[in-house]
């Protein structure tokens, strides 16, 4: 699009050059295409009055001050001379210097320079007139401004958008103007243009981004304003460019590849299983965009859950963006860190625009170690002292993980040895170990060993064993007292009394009784196996009476220097004795041990304490030293209460320490500790972590918890062993235990760990939690039920989380009595840390009330107290009912057999959703079969819900098997939650249908081609169109549904019929050659269901087969159909179609006549599910030379007569000529002769034309007279010879009547108006050129002498073409008894004419007419008259003209023939026959004799057949057939039978008088006898004489001066004198005696001229009557012609007229009356 601006400013006149003798101005348009149009056109070159130029100069960059010249070149194209005067421009602007006269010759040009001097700024107009001799040219001058234009594109089409999202395109501006430009645009949301405005140079263009955003899901289109110009704010210079864009809403879909099967009824999850601790597992899941637009989404994890541990869940993607269709995979990665911990975590999937949240479920479960011993105790019995046993346990690994594990003993330190001290067991592998017990003091040992698990809990080993010695040999301990010994250690700890006297005097040690304190409120760990104390579970849990304080020594500042004599350094360690018995210790000495405690061995007495001292004497310099002391204590002496088995305790204390010199470097560490982090899960008993340090180097190491002031561990945490030495290669598994605190909610401590007692530390941070189980509702603490029916129930769904880092239990309470009106599922269950639970809560009310519920949610963790929520439920309950919309559902006509959809609408009124039971129970009906088909309406959903204050649509299908009336009653029953009804069935609605079977009917007919002249009656008997009908709207018989649609069935050429109903269509007769026999019938639907129709010839019902399996036999039959189809004698279009109700279809079947003979073809006329008939098609074929009668029917029924009938009624019988020869008949009398004396010699039967000719394509009428002698049904079987052929014999049938014993109306003629009722036409047919409004006129029963008019509209149908019509009317014994006005008339393209019919009967008569109007176009006629012209001019010229020397004239000259000879009888071959058609093989026999052995002078015949140029032909008319139905009766008998009718019809007294006249032979006034008489030129005189005589008379002015003072006088009122008929006939007329027929006829014509002297009675004062007949005829067709075209409304209201008063009215009547 290319948007200009002119400037304002001064013009010159002139606009583009053009034609004219006088000089005129014309501008040019502003069109937006105005400047290239301009440029194009001023370039170009225009020719006109043989002169070529331009039509325009135009100037466009000029500056104020400056001359522009341009030339105007003017060339000669004509072949002469010509002079121009030229006449310059006007304004002193354009100027030129040029000749006034200019001479050009052909060829030549002339150049003529014009100069442009501008003034001020503005646009100039002038022109250059050229003057020939034949007008003048004018050459346009035209100086422009320099314009602001714009080229922007008129439309611009952004790509598809989701809502809340944005896309992108540009549009190119460009400035094409020569002038700088600026910009700015107005644009409203959603669309954005980017830059708003700028600058533009001449030439330049630049790109404006176009952004969408749209905020809702439609199509938008807006127009975006472009303001441009020197300042784009002014508003005169603006273009628009229209901006369209479409928003859709986003849509995007979570899928787990993993599972085919996707759940819709919750969130998307994606499992990882079991994952072992340390390692990971990555697995993905897809995110899938099924919308057209693409959508930028973003992943992120729920908040507001529990993130102690952090997320084991890592997600590669966070955010992009989905094209339309398209799919991204997610990787997740599970790296679980703590074992037996399920994690669960929520991904969201939001993007901008969503309807709805889109979340996934992570969940994953970490999997530790499993590790057990083969055995608990180890019971090495009795070893002597100095000796070793050796014994071993195995380690068993049933998981999938490598378990590390580390024995929490000093073997080189102690009496018990276990190798390997640490290592890993493969997953589901087992390692032995072996334990050594090496005594080295005659006593009973007992050690638990704690073997440390990676991730896991620690194992506790049991070593016992009893050393003798020579001297000493104490008791043997075995493993069945350490079972009584904790049966008995249980029973003290639950003594009362015993823990007091335990917990006497124990004021020093304050500090661990706190410990004690707190350990008797905490639940037994697996850790604590046999204690309830929380002591240190890896030295030695069973050692309730001895404490050593501290249990850890540090020797980390031995320093050593050549002046001291000893290195040794010692530290006290504080030993007491909690029991009140004497006991015994004795430490466990080890040679070439770097650490000795002094005393080894002393007594305790109870309740004290005493100290040891501990030396490190190291033997070595610069290196690392660490170990465990072991010390068992026991009983000396046995106490006198309650004493406990005498069993020993172990006790021990970690040393550490180094030998470096104060310059010597310490070891430089290499170690591995895994994980940094430690988390305690939140529990409020004792819990425990694993940590591993691995030693990597070359060296050992020492490790110990660095005690800074400024991170001091609390109490509550404690870290074993807190120091300690580790070979190289090897590990050491330290264990951190917490016991939180309430107030301590979260503590966060970094451990630093010091290595090789120097600088080195690793930095080991410990997070402990004390946190309560914390649960929330996701939606809220309150729940609202939607209204509820009584008895029903109602669900809806809520969500609880667990906030906490601990799994949770929960558990629902409801109350007994409100458990029967709510329940939730699941009402209990587990869940994981940071895990929703969706809740379902049910509602079933009892009653109609609002209800209020407060149930309440327990839950705890394993090791905590119960917390409690309290949920708010409301809900209330109605009495819901539901009803129908109908209460009767009439599903109206349902076609029998197929399968209807039937949608019943049910409606609940109630605020609450109603759940139902449907029951169906059918209602017999009197015309349905005594077998009950309760399968027929089959409703698809009998239970179901429907919502509040809406519709449910209730689908059912409807299958009727049988014609007939069907009712079904619906009951409902409203559920209850159990699924049972409330109350008894209630009545819903009453569901009806009507089974029917489609039905056709014909309901027109009409012909064309060879049968076009054929009525429509005698084409009505043709097809049987009657019987037709009456099957076709009858109900079928079973076998005929055996097919329910058209189906190839059959084998063979001839296939099985299961119908029984065979119907004749006869397509009458046609000489060889003829154009073919056209019927059309129109078929209507006059049921309320579509009908599916399809005609079936053999070949469509026929099998294919493939060709082994043709046998190749066919029978005649077989043939001769074979040869019907293949040459398409018979045609039917369309063949199949489908007719909804009340719809057409006009149906064309077509017979050719090609073969001579009778064709026949059997066609199945096939109505889906329903009718199938079998119609015979029959055609004949007539040679030329053979006379032929064509008959429809054999048999012809005649109109019941009355018996005693005076003068009984002409009846007609038609024969029709098919041939193309005259056809002489005969009657033969002899039959009726003798049928004659068979009835007392009373001529029943008689024929008035007995015999006669019947020409070619044409009927002849035989009149007959039926007089039944008695009231019965006569059938008399009449030979009728043919000339040259058998007689044939027909059969008449009549019935006589009584008329005193029968109603006055005849039951023939009801039947008669009856039949013609549906042959009515009621539609044009296709290619009809005019249209009768009625085609069909019954008179019914009329008296003789009387006329009846019936007044009718023929229309033409073309909207383009006039048409011509003429009408052909029948005579009747040579006196013509219908008149038709007009007889011949012109219609134009849609017009309508007034058509009169007028009837007049003289004799008693059936009446059955035929007549033809001939419609033509207008063109055809003017064709052929053209064409006629030429023919009778080269008639005239060959006749008139001649050439001597052309000896071959009489070869190449045409023979001009007015028309083809006759047929003549001799050899088949005729001088003027046209070639015959091309026939197929399978009738070259047939026609083999029309070739064969031509003789040369039948070869020359035939070249001088071409030659022959034959008379145009008139065209072709269209005949338009219109049937004329009456029955005349004589006066006395219309009068008997019809009394109340005589009185309504008018007796033409002229035409009885005509015809007494005639009968008596008597002279009739000149006049009459004058008009009536006179006949050709004689009329046409008497017309001109009478016309000039009236006009003379119209031109008088005082004949027109008397006619209007005659028609101001009032008519004088004379009433008519009363004539009733009843008064002349006889009162009691006596019926007539049948003598010899003349009594009769003599009374009838005495009372007829009685009837008639009454009704002629004339008045001279009046009128004559048949001239006020006429007058009120055309009357009345002047208003039928003027409410046919619209001008007259025959419905309107009549206008009042307010009249004089009488008195005034009065007095100006006698005042003119006067003058």
């Amino acid at each position: 699009m290319l948007a200009e601006v002119q400037s304002p400013g001064c013009s010159t006149s002139s606009g583009p050059w053009k034609l004219s003798n006088t000089r005129t101005e014309v501008k040019e348009p502003l069109l937006p295409d105005r400047k290239r149009s301009r440029r194009k056109s001023s370039g170009q070159k225009n020719c006109f009055l043989g002169l070529e130029t331009r039509p325009e100069l135009l100037w466009e960059d000029w500056v104020l001050g400056r001359e522009y010249t341009k030339t105007l070149v003017l060339k000669n194209i004509r072949d002469k001379l010509q002079k121009l005067h030229i006449r310059g421009p006007e304004s002193m602007f354009f100027s030129t210097v040029n000749p006034e006269t200019v001479v050009l010759c052909p060829g030549t040009s002339f150049s003529l320079l014009v100069t442009f001097r501008p003034f001020q700024r503005c646009e100039y107009k002038d022109s250059i007139q050229f003057q020939a001799k034949e007008g003048s040219i004018q050459v346009c001058l035209h100086a422009v401004l320099p314009s602001h234009a714009l080229k922007v594109p008129e439309t611009v089409m952004l790509p598809l958008c989701a809502v809340q999202h944005s896309t992108q395109t540009s549009l190119p501006l460009k400035n094409v103007s020569k002038v700088l430009l600026s910009f700015k645009w107005d644009c409203a949301a959603p669309f954005q243009l980017i830059p708003e405005q700028g600058l533009l140079k001449p030439g330049q263009e630049c790109l404006i981004a176009v952004d969408f955003q749209p905020l809702e899901a439609q199509v938008f289109q807006q127009q975006a304003h472009c303001r441009f110009g020197e300042d784009g704010d002014k508003a005169d210079r603006c273009c628009t460019v229209l901006l369209q864009g479409i928003a859709k809403y986003p849509y995007l879909q979570l899928r787990n590849p993993s599972k085919k099967e996707r759940n819709s009824h919750g969130d998307p999850e994606l499992h990882f299983g079991s994952v072992p601790v340390g390692q990971s597992l990555s697995t993905h899941f897809e995110i899938f965009n099924p919308s057209p637009v693409n959508v930028s989404f973003s992943l992120s994890r729920l908040s507001g859950g529990a993130d102690m541990f952090g997320s084991d869940f890592r997600c590669d993607v966070t955010s992009g963006k989905m094209m339309p269709g398209g799919s991204q995979q997610v990787l997740v990665t599970y790296s679980p860190a703590v074992v037996d911990i399920v994690s669960v975590e929520y991904l969201f999937l939001s993007y901008r625009g969503a309807l709805s949240k889109t979340r996934i479920k992570l969940t994953g479960k970490c999997t530790g170690p499993k590790v057990c011993l083969s055995s608990s105790v180890v019971d090495f019995r009795c070893v002597e002292e100095r000796g070793s046993a050796v014994k071993t346990v195995e380690l068993l690994n049933s998981s999938p993980v490598q378990a590390i594990y580390q024995w929490n003993i000093d073997c080189r330190n102690s009496v018990f040895s276990v190798l390997p001290a640490c290592g890993t067991v493969l997953p589901h592998g087992n390692i032995k170990v072996k334990v050594l017990y090496r005594p080295k003091h005659p006593m009973a040992h007992h050690r638990r060993v704690a073997c440390l698990i990676l991730h896991r809990e620690p194992l506790f080993l049991d070593l016992i064993g009893t050393c003798h010695s020579d001297c000493q040999q104490p008791a043997i301990l075995k493993p069945e007292h350490l079972a009584v010994y904790k049966h008995q250690w249980c029973r003290l700890q639950n003594s009362p009394d015993s823990v007091c006297d335990l917990q006497r005097d124990q004021n020093t040690l304050l500090n661990q009784q706190e410990e004690l304190n707190s350990a008797s409120v905490i639940s037994v760990t697996p850790m604590e196996k046999f204690n309830k104390i929380s002591m240190d579970p890896l030295s030695f849990p069973s050692l309730p009476f001895v404490t050593i304080e501290p249990s850890e020594l540090l020797f980390n500042h031995k320093t050593t220097s050549p002046s001291s004599t000893s290195s040794a350094v010692s530290q006290c360690v504080s030993i007491t004795n909690h029991a009140k018995g004497k006991l015994s210790l004795i430490w466990t000495v080890i040679q070439d041990s770097p650490f000795c405690v002094a005393p080894s061995s002393f007594e305790l007495a109870p309740l004290k304490s005493t100290t040891v001292r501990v030396t490190y004497e190291p033997k070595q310099v610069n290196t690392l030293h660490g170990g465990e002391l072991e010390c068992f204590a026991y009983y000396k002496d046995d106490p006198d209460t309650e004493k406990l088995p005498c069993q020993p305790w172990c006790a021990t204390v970690r040393v550490i320490g180094h030998s470096f010199q104060p310059d010597k470097e310490h070891f430089t560490p290499s170690c591995i500790l895994k994980p940094h982090q430690v988390v305690l899960p939140t529990l409020s008993g004792i819990s425990c972590q694993t940590v591993l340090l691995q030693n990597d180097g070359d060296h050992p190491l020492t490790f110990c918890l660095n005690h800074r002031p400024d991170n001091a561990l609390p109490k509550s945490v404690h870290i074993l062993p807190a120091c300690g030495l580790i070979q190289p290669g090897n590990h050491q598994i330290i264990t951190i235990r917490a016991v939180p605190t309430e107030d301590s909610h979260k503590q966060l401590f970094n451990l630093p760990l010091q290595l090789n007692a120097a600088k080195f530390t690793k930095e080991l941070t410990v997070v402990s939690v004390f946190e309560k189980p914390r649960v929330s509702f996701e939606n809220g603490s309150r729940l609202y039920f939607h209204p509820t029916a009584v008895g029903s129930k109602t669900q809806r769904t809520h969500s609880i989380r667990n906030l906490s880092c601990v799994p949770v239990k929960f558990q629902w309470s409801i109350s007994e009595t409100e458990q029967t009106l709510i329940f939730v599922k699941p009402d209990a269950g587990k869940l994981h840390p940071n895990e929703s639970s969706l809740q379902t809560w049910s509602f079933s009310p009892l009653a109609e009330k609002t209800y209020t519920f407060k149930p309440t949610l327990s839950f705890q963790s394993d090791d905590s107290e119960e917390l409690h929520l309290t949920l708010e439920l409301i809900g209330m309950s109605s009495t819901g009912s539901i009803e129908a919309v109908k209460e009767v559902l009439d599903v109206g006509e349902t076609l029998v057999g197929s399968c209807r959809s039937v949608e019943i609408p049910l409606v609940n009124k109630s605020p609450c959703p109603v759940s139902f039971r449907l029951s169906l129970e059918q209602m017999l009906e009197e015309n349905l079969p005594n077998s009950e088909d309760n399968s027929a309406l089959h409703l698809y959903c009998q239970m179901g819900t429907i919502a509040s204050h809406s519709t449910l649509l209730l689908q059912s299908t409807l299958r009727l098997c049988t014609q007939g009336r069907y009712r079904w009653a619906i009951r409902y029953q409203i559920l209850n939650a159990s699924g049972f009804g409330l109350c008894p069935p209630q009545k819903l609605c009453e569901v009806r249908a009507q089974g029917v079977f489609p039905t056709l009917q014909v309901i027109d007919a009409c012909c064309g081609g060879s049968v076009a002249r054929l009525s429509k009656e005698y084409l009505w008997k043709l097809f049987s169109l009657d019987s037709l009908n009456e099957h076709l709207l009858s109900t079928p018989s079973p076998t005929e549904l055996t097919f329910k649609t058209p189906t190839k069935h059959s084998l063979h050429n001839s296939p099985s019929i299961f119908t029984k109903v065979m119907l004749d269509f006869n397509f009458g007769a046609a000489p060889l050659n003829s154009d073919p026999s056209d019927f059309i019938l129109m078929f209507c639907n006059p049921g309320s269901i579509p009908v599916d129709w399809v005609f079936l010839s053999p070949e469509d019902q026929e099998m294919e087969l493939e060709d082994w399996a043709v046998t190749g036999e066919f029978s005649s039959t077989d043939l001769h159909q074979m040869k019907v189809q293949d040459n398409q004698l018979f045609r039917v279009s369309p063949r199949s179609g489908t007719l909804l109700p009340d719809q057409k279809r006009a149906v064309s079947f077509s017979y050719s006549h090609d073969f001579i003979g009778t064709d026949r073809l059997p066609v199945v006329f096939k109505l889906n599910f329903g009718r199938e008939i079998l119609l015979n098609f029959q055609g004949v074929t007539v040679d030329r030379k053979e006379p032929y009668l064509h008959f429809a029917s054999n048999q012809h029924v005649f109109t019941s007569v009355a018996i005693g009938d005076s003068s009984p009624p002409r009846q007609m019988y038609e024969l029709y000529n098919g041939g193309a020869v005259p056809v002489y008949y005969e009657v033969d009398q002899a039959m009726l002769s003798q049928l004659q004396m068979d009835n007392y010699n009373h001529p029943v039967l008689s024929c008035l034309s007995p015999q006669g000719d019947v020409f070619p394509g044409t009927k002849a009428t035989l009149e007959w007279i039926f007089s039944p002698l008695e009231a019965k049904m006569y059938h008399m079987d009449v030979p009728i010879q043919i000339q040259e052929r058998d007689s044939v014999i027909i059969k008449f049938v009549g019935c006589g009547f009584d008329a005193s014993s029968t109603s006055s109306s005849n039951p023939i003629e009801c039947s008669v108006n009856k039949a013609l009722e549906h042959r009515v036409q009621r539609g044009p047919f296709p290619g009809q050129r005019a249209f009768l409004s009625d085609n069909s006129v019954f008179f019914g029963d009329i008296p003789v002498h009387t006329k009846s008019s019936r007044v009718l509209f023929l229309t033409s149908l073309s909207h383009v073409d006039t048409v011509y019509y003429f009408w052909e009317i029948p005579t009747q014994r040579n006196q013509q008894v219908v008149q038709i006005h007009p007889e011949r008339g012109c219609l134009g393209p849609g017009e309508c004419a007034i058509v009169v019919l007028t009837f007049m009967a003289d004799y008693p008569t059936v009446y059955q007419l035929d007549l033809i109007c001939q419609v033509t176009h207008e063109a055809a006629l003017v064709e052929n008259h053209n064409a006629l012209q030429r023919w009778e001019a080269e008639k005239k010229r060959q006749q008139d003209e001649f050439i001597i020397t052309d000896r071959s004239a009489s070869d190449s000259q045409r023979v001009l023939v007015d028309e083809i000879p006759p047929a003549r009888k001799g050899p088949p071959f005729r001088k003027y026959k046209t070639l015959p058609p091309i026939f197929t093989s399978s009738s070259s026999e047939a026609v083999s004799s029309l070739y064969a052995n031509k003789t040369r002078a039948e070869r020359q015949l035939q070249r001088e057949a071409a030659k022959v140029r034959r008379r145009p032909q008139p065209p072709q008319p269209c005949l338009l057939h219109l049937s004329v139905t009456a029955h005349s009766h004589d006066l006395l008998d219309y009068f008997t039978r019809f009394p109340d009718q005589y009185d309504k019809h008018f007796r033409y007294l002229q035409l009885t008088r005509t015809q007494q006249t005639a009968r008596n032979s008597l002279s009739t006034s000149l006049s009459a006898e004058l008009f009536l008489s006179t006949h050709g030129a004689g009329r046409d005189i008497l017309v001109d004489v009478l016309t000039s005589l009236y006009k003379n008379l119209l031109d008088d002015k005082t004949f027109l001066e008397s006619l209007m003072a005659l028609a101001f006088r009032p008519p004088p009122y004379q009433p008519y004198p009363s004539t009733n008929p009843s008064s002349i006939l006889p009162s009691s007329p006596q019926p007539p005696v049948l003598v010899n027929g003349t009594v009769d006829g003599e009374r009838a014509a005495g009372c007829s001229e009685t009837i008639s002297r009454t009704q002629t009675t004339h008045w001279p004062e009046l009128a004559p009557v048949d001239v006020i007949e006429d007058i009120l005829l055309n009357t009345l067709q002047n208003i039928m012609m003027e409410a046919v075209r619209g001008e007259l409304v025959l419905t309107a209201h009549p206008p009042t007229i307010m009249l004089p008063p009488f008195s005034l009215r009065s007095g100006q009547a006698l005042a003119e009356e006067d003058q």
